[in-house]
């Protein structure tokens, strides 16, 4: 079942670091099978507002987006990101292909 890490960045200070860690992510993705699917806007506002950007990667599985972000080569480049930015970081599990909004009430 395919999996996401997702960070909604609040603020980000665009300076040196930030331009490495974004240099640097890819490398670390690809072990893990990781891709980006949404990278920030442009937005087309239905409801309310968001105040930053949204970056979703998708993984196969929970297990492979988990290791990936515990992994050393991720680690070694994260505080570049954590220590310009403010924003939240999880890890989501997707549902199966077929899913239909009722199935979490049966």
């Amino acid at each position: 079942m395919p999996a996401y890490a997702i960070g909604i960045l609040t603020e980000t200070c665009l300076n040196d670091d930030v331009r490495r860690y974004l240099e640097c992510i890819d490398s670390t993705l690809q072990p893990y099978a990781g891709r980006f699917v949404i990278h920030g806007g442009p937005y087309q506002w239905m409801e309310g507002k968001l105040a930053g950007d949204v970056i979703v990667i998708e993984f196969e599985s929970l297990e492979l987006a988990s290791q990936w972000y515990d992994s050393p080569a991720y680690q070694a480049i994260k505080p570049l990101r954590t220590a310009n930015s403010v924003g939240t970081v999880f890890l989501v599990q997707g549902v199966p292909m077929g899913h239909r909004a009722s199935d979490i009430v049966s």
